[in-house]
């Protein structure tokens, strides 16, 4: 047969799934009834891997791909039942009650001393709030907790040295909502009290800024140190022999003089900030949704619920795992994806997860500004 006479073959037997498929969602349609008046969940993991195994054996050599399109439309057949019987109804009643207006937050807690890239993203998101400096991460999420601060301002990615695994952790651990969120581009100089850069014996900063400045620093073949916060580096470096990563708010705030500038990997680097809070609020012009949940440790499901999101048209823009504390290879997932949770599909979609997904979260709807 020719190439031709294949794809006519093809797209023959195409024509044929299509009203098998649409004659399936129907059945699925009078399932969703059945089950509201019988006060049956959607979800029936057993009967679905009972069917998914039997599918692979029948398979063959096939097995595989044809677990994963089952697979996949067994999802859609729940999907569609998590819509006709209006699954979700707390998070619907979470979105419907939340409120428009971007919280004003009075007090705004950040890492770092006056001057940290923390300290700038926070002026940027919310210049008319009092900053409250701590020395670590875990001290910015308990001063939210506790209302000491109304908002916490994190970073959690670098385009460069990657995800700041400490501060997903603590995302997951708190599960505080997402009000706002920053791209902020990210300069480094190397300051010191010293006036030249052979008097330097020793570079501070915090990793995450010493990881975004590797190539300069092995190339001068510069010792390094960790510090808690790039701002506490720069306070640092007054001392004899020193130099600190840094901004050049925070060097010339503290005297120091610039030894070198933008020695960051690319100059295209930039640090995402998340502001979290206890309260959600879902702004008119909210353009990203994040949300965490946990799954079966099982071949495929991942795979599985991210298919969902596809079949839903919304992109993702980030997927974070983390392990759970105290338990053995099970994993915590973070996403990120562009989105309007007041959208009816997107709304359907979530709602459907939270009620099948163990330790699942809204953490929020909100707008990123660069």
């Amino acid at each position: 047969m020719t190439l031709k006479e294949i794809r006519g073959e093809i797209d023959a037997i195409d024509a044929e799934l299509l009203p098998l498929f649409l004659r399936r969602m129907k059945c699925a349609e009078r399932v969703a009834a059945v089950k509201r008046e019988q006060k049956l969940p959607v979800f029936n993991e057993k009967r679905e891997r009972e069917i998914l195994d039997g599918i692979a054996r029948s398979a063959g050599e096939y097995g595989g791909e044809a677990r994963a399109l089952f697979s996949d439309l067994l999802a859609m057949s729940r999907a569609a039942q998590h819509r006709l019987l209006g699954s979700g109804a707390p998070l619907r009643e979470a979105v419907e009650r939340a409120p428009r207006e971007l919280p004003k937050a009075e007090t705004v807690a950040c890492l770092g001393k006056k001057g940290s890239f923390s300290h700038e993203a926070l002026l940027r998101l919310y210049p008319d709030a009092q900053p409250l400096f701590f020395p670590d991460f875990p001290a910015v999420f308990r001063a939210v907790e506790t209302g000491r601060a109304g908002l916490g301002v994190l970073p959690v990615e670098n385009s460069s040295a990657g995800s700041v695994g400490e501060v997903y952790d603590l995302i997951l651990k708190y599960r505080f909502s997402i009000a706002g969120a920053l791209s902020l581009p990210v300069r480094h100089c190397l300051a010191s009290a010293e006036p030249v850069l052979e008097n330097v014996r020793v570079v501070y900063s915090h990793p995450q800024a010493l990881r975004q400045c590797s190539e300069f620093l092995t190339a001068h073949r510069l010792k390094t140190e960790p510090f808690s916060s790039t701002a506490e580096a720069a306070e640092a470096a007054g001392k004899p022999g020193a130099a600190a990563v840094c901004s050049l708010r925070a060097a010339g705030e503290r005297g120091l003089n610039i030894l070198a500038r933008d020695i960051q990997n690319t100059s295209a680097n930039r640090t995402r900030f998340l502001a979290v809070g206890r309260r959600l609020c879902l702004p008119p012009d909210a353009d990203k949704i994040s949300l965490c949940f946990s799954l079966p440790h099982r071949t495929g499901t991942l795979s599985a619920v991210l298919a969902r999101f596809a079949a839903a048209g919304l992109n993702l823009t980030k997927i974070e795992s983390r392990p759970i504390p105290g338990k053995n290879f099970e994993y915590d997932f973070y996403l990120d994806f562009a989105g309007d949770v007041r959208d009816g599909h997107t709304l359907d979609l979530l709602c459907a997860l939270r009620d099948e997904l163990p330790r699942f979260t809204f953490l929020g709807n909100y707008r990123e500004i660069s």
